[in-house]
């Protein structure tokens, strides 16, 4: 299936089946978001994957009782950095000079433009920085879920404070951004497993300068 079918085949699932996805289909997609481009290549957030019943129950309400909170198979919480400090760049700096090879001290530009570009901003600033690079994680995901044949739900609806506290983000340094549903579509009782796609025609979308 090439990509443009695999976007074709993928919607917002309204229902699931609450069937398990494969263990190695949830790693592919896993490490498809790990590989996602962000700011920087940073990656100011975390995945937390969710997998538990009773803990899913619990979201549920949290998510104005979409009912793919409790049907999916995981839940994944796309949550970011509430913050971003020196020792946060200081630690990929070093990371990508151990990938590389490299030294610390042959980074120095590389860091500094790190620096510059957001350790100044207000942190509702930073936040929303790393916020947008969530948002980037989940566009690789839905992309990555439609070549591997996994249903999924994109879901900005549900209350981030109370998702906040009852994960405990606050004492990692992390807020909600987005959640992601993630089954296997009901198509039975899901009144949009077999609606058209809706989208702008290309000319009606794309703008050539």
């Amino acid at each position: 299936m090439s990509l443009i079918d695999s976007l074709s085949w993928r919607y917002a699932a309204k229902r699931m089946t609450g069937n398990k996805v494969s263990a190695d289909k949830i790693d592919s997609l896993l490490e498809a978001i790990r590989l996602s481009a962000s700011g920087f290549g940073l990656q100011p957030y975390k995945i937390l994957v969710i997998e538990n019943p009773e803990l899913k129950a619990k979201i549920q309400p949290i998510a104005y009782g979409q009912p793919q909170a409790v049907e999916s198979s995981h839940l994944l919480v796309f949550a970011a950095w509430n913050d971003i400090t020196e020792a946060q760049i200081d630690a990929f700096i070093q990371l990508v000079a151990d990938t590389r090879g490299l030294s610390v001290d042959m980074l120095g530009d590389y860091r500094g433009a790190i620096a510059g570009s957001l350790l100044g901003r207000p942190v509702e600033a930073k936040q929303n920085w790393a916020d947008r690079q969530a948002y980037l994680a989940m566009g690789t995901a839905l992309a990555a879920a439609g070549e591997l044949k996994i249903d999924t739900t994109p879901m900005e609806g549900f209350i981030p404070a109370q998702l906040d506290e009852l994960l405990g983000l606050e004492a990692m340094g992390l807020h909600s951004v987005l959640m992601l549903a993630v089954g296997e579509r009901d198509a039975a009782n899901d009144f949009m497993a077999n609606a058209a796609k809706v989208r702008y025609a290309k000319e009606d979308l794309v703008i050539n300068l």
